[in-house]
């Protein structure tokens, strides 16, 4: 995705230009649902947080100063808006729904293997990592962001973020190694 496409549409966007919001939509979607999705646990939750997004991203476009890359500043309203829905609920319960049934169906690589983890060992370990390393998880695997642009979203340093994702794959492997689960 181009930056600078991305940084015309958030302009046109701050203009007014639904049609503008609409394709800023097509190009993260994707990417957005799986994250939130991750995130909530319920795929009706994630859709619904998704529209939230979109609805702050709407409001808030005239705001964007360019300073984040737009894919960052997008999941960085994603994640306000979900740790202000799930506030209070607590760890997402395992859904049972596998992450690549989404909207469009293309998933990539990273997500299949997550989404195929859906009700197993996998996914119950990863549910009970601390939220801090679930959305370390959920930004790299699912949403697929670079590391850079990780630790831009959460608002931490790229060390920080490097250490979360190692404890994190230690704490899923230690935990199927005490089930005796093949990895």
């Amino acid at each position: 995705m181009e930056a600078g496409g991305d940084e015309s549409l958030v302009r046109l966007i701050a203009a007014g230009d639904a049609g503008a919001l609409g394709r800023l939509y097509s190009r993260y979607e994707r990417g957005l649902f799986g994250y939130l999705h991750r995130l909530a646990g319920d795929r009706m939750v994630a859709e619904e947080i998704l529209q939230d997004t979109m609805l702050a991203v709407w409001r808030s476009a005239g705001t964007f100063a360019g300073r984040a890359k737009v894919s960052t500043w997008l999941f960085g309203i994603a994640r306000r808006q979900a740790h202000n829905r799930l506030r209070g609920r607590g760890a997402p319960a395992p859904s049972g729904i596998e992450l690549a049934e989404r909207p469009d169906g293309g998933a990539g690589p990273e997500e299949l293997a997550i989404a195929a983890a859906g009700g197993t060992p996998v996914a119950a370990a990863i549910d009970r990592l601390p939220a801090h390393h679930r959305d370390v998880i959920a930004l790299v695997f699912v949403a697929g962001l670079p590391l850079a642009d990780v630790a831009e979203v959460l608002g931490i340093p790229v060390g920080t973020v490097k250490s979360r994702l190692y404890h994190a794959r230690s704490a899923v492997a230690a935990a199927l190694n005490a089930q005796e689960v093949p990895r």
